[in-house]
């Protein structure tokens, strides 16, 4: 079904139209019914005035966020972001599901966001729960462009299997293969890609490299050769804001990006490496970007390993973990608190995680099970 900016739906519908199963969504508050002295509902009133057109001022504060969806593709990756000029990038579309599943989370999250399409898809690597959504995501969204690394380098049938899907899916399409260093046009921000296809950037501009301390008490970790490496990378910049996603990228090829110095310096939010797997997530890295807030994708039965949460949880400065999913076959102490996980255990799927980010700085990340916001004020 093709996202309508126009069209008003019901939490009921909206659970109809994606395929979900209920989620627990924020509802507006109810308006007292109060006559006014002309006999009208005072709510009907309120209700007439939010129709009309907004003030071209009240247009422009509402529009100076940066918007960043970390849906929930059930352990996989889809990440939308939505700029303040209403320019998008998707970075990866999740599995591939005989009810279109995740496109269709795609589409829910779209829509909060007030956009039809999407200017860019960068699909991180060529495993199936990032790349396997694009299919059908083809059939319901216009796309601008696809990003990519490059050829698939991962010597397996079933990688091949997706990356063959992909090529079909996209033909005819345009498509652009990234480069480290290599920037996305997204109006509002700067978007750089760190690392493609094993290579990584040198620098980055505007930010000194700076020897990293954590670097000497790092093991020397072993390149696997599937396509987690090869993962095509973005550090995104919204004034003040940093953000940086780095697909499954691994131990190995993590710690060049940091070791012997840093290049790339500390971020606001952290998308969590490979979902919260021990292969990534090394500590070097992670206390190297100090970052305020990560979210991980992991899935209920996929991800989360103890180890990464405690690395990320003990990095200097980390203010919160948020997670999609509790991480059913860990343990209490290696879980986030139940108001920062958006999909509880036996609880619905499909909630997402919110950031609404300012260029000063500052954000907010709400959690759409609950309807809670937490606030992050600017430093």
């Amino acid at each position: 079904m093709p996202v309508d900016a126009q069209t008003s739906y019901t939490v009921p519908q909206m659970r109809i139209a994606a395929n979900l199963r209920p989620v627990a969504l924020r509802r507006p508050p109810r308006l007292a019914i109060v006559f006014t002295a002309f006999g009208l509902p005072l709510c009907c009133l309120v209700l007439f005035v939010l129709s009309q057109p907004q003030p071209a001022a009240a247009q422009t504060t509402a529009a100076k966020h940066l918007l960043i969806y970390a849906i929930d593709v059930e352990g996989g990756q889809s990440t939308l972001l939505v700029s303040p000029s209403g320019a998008s990038l998707l970075v990866d579309t999740g599995w591939p599901t005989p009810d279109g599943r995740d496109a269709a989370r795609i589409q829910l999250a779209m829509r909060d966001a007030g956009i039809t399409k999407l200017d860019h898809v960068l699909i991180t690597h060529f495993h199936v729960d990032h790349v396997g959504g694009v299919p059908e995501l083809v059939k319901r969204v216009p796309i601008g462009e696809f990003l990519d690394h490059g050829p698939n380098r991962e010597d397996s049938d079933i990688t091949r299997h997706d990356y063959a899907a992909y090529l079909k899916a996209i033909e005819g399409k345009p498509r652009r293969i990234v480069h480290p260093g290599d920037t996305i046009s997204i109006p509002g921000l700067d978007t750089i890609v760190l690392t493609a296809d094993g290579d990584h950037i040198a620098s980055i501009p505007g930010v000194s490299p700076t020897p990293n301390p954590y670097c000497a008490a790092e093991p020397k970790w072993d390149l696997d050769q599937t396509e987690n490496p090869r993962s095509a990378g973005v550090l995104i910049t919204f004034g003040k804001f940093r953000f940086l996603d780095l697909g499954d990228l691994t131990k190995a090829k993590e710690l060049p990006l940091v070791c012997p110095v840093n290049l790339i310096g500390t971020v606001d939010l952290y998308l969590v490496n490979h979902h919260g797997f021990n292969l990534s997530n090394s500590r070097a890295f992670v206390d190297a970007i100090h970052p305020r807030v990560a979210i991980m994708d992991n899935g209920a039965h996929k991800a989360g390993s103890p180890e990464a949460w405690q690395t990320i949880h003990e990095s200097p400065g980390l203010e919160d973990l948020w997670q999609l999913h509790t991480a059913e076959d860990s343990d209490a102490a290696h879980n986030s608190p139940a108001d920062l996980i958006a999909n509880l255990k036996g609880g619905a799927d499909g909630a997402w995680l919110k950031v609404v980010a300012s260029p000063d700085g500052s954000f907010s990340v709400t959690n759409a099970r609950t309807g809670q916001t937490k606030d992050y004020p600017h430093k």
